[in-house]
């Protein structure tokens, strides 16, 4: 029998990230690069719209084949990065549709209504909404983050189901003490609320010091 001491191989936190066809593509990729940098492997599903959202408001170089590329052009990333693991949401036989599979976390960013209202009741109907099961099953952060105005009686019912099976549901309202003056500082915003609620901290907007640094 080997003396040696075992070496204890660590590895590196995964988190699911799943894009649904709500407004918001800004807020995906930007959560996306922020977790790739801090050297968080990603676990990336993305639904037939959220494809077709990432194009309609981000253009042609924003597909699903060469995002990591247009990631790395547009925000700058460098070193040691995260790995993204592309999942097709058919396939409900993907690692991340198992409770064995540990995941920190997941957030959908944006949540479409129909994808917010698939988690609530518990469909699991594509891997997006299994997976999000799966996370609220095993106890483990889910964080979802609505992108629609204004909201109806069964989409805010949707939105306390979730919160009461476990969920937190983080809209995407970007807050302006900071003094944002592009849209990718309100990215920058909403990513940092969304690492906070994953659980991973970041240097993405100014801590709130009561004072309003604004001309």
């Amino acid at each position: 029998m080997s003396t040696e001491p075992s070496v204890r191989v660590e590895r590196r936190p995964t988190v699911v990230i799943a894009i649904t066809g709500a407004s918001g593509a800004l807020y995906a990729t930007r959560t996306l690069a922020a977790l790739l940098a801090d050297g968080v492997d990603v676990e990336l599903v993305i639904s037939d719209y959220g494809r077709r959202l990432l194009r309609d408001e981000l253009g042609a170089t924003a597909t699903v084949d060469h995002l990591l590329p247009y990631l790395t052009e547009r925000y700058g990333l460098r070193g040691d990065l995260g790995r993204i693991t592309l999942h097709s949401n058919r396939d409900l036989g993907a690692t991340i549709a198992s409770g064995s599979r540990s995941c920190k976390a997941m957030a959908i960013v944006p949540c479409s209504m129909k994808t917010l209202a698939g988690v609530a009741h518990g469909l699991s109907r594509n891997l997006v909404e299994r997976a999000a099961d799966v996370m609220l099953k095993e106890g483990r952060r889910l964080v979802i983050v609505p992108r629609e105005t204004p909201m109806s009686l069964p989409q805010l019912k949707n939105m306390v189901l979730c919160a009461e099976a476990g969920a937190m549901v983080l809209p995407a309202m970007p807050a302006f003490y900071q003094s944002p003056k592009t849209l990718d500082d309100l990215a920058d915003f909403m990513a940092g609320k969304i690492l906070s609620a994953l659980g991973f901290e970041h240097a993405l907007y100014p801590e709130w010091t009561g004072r309003v640094s604004g001309p």
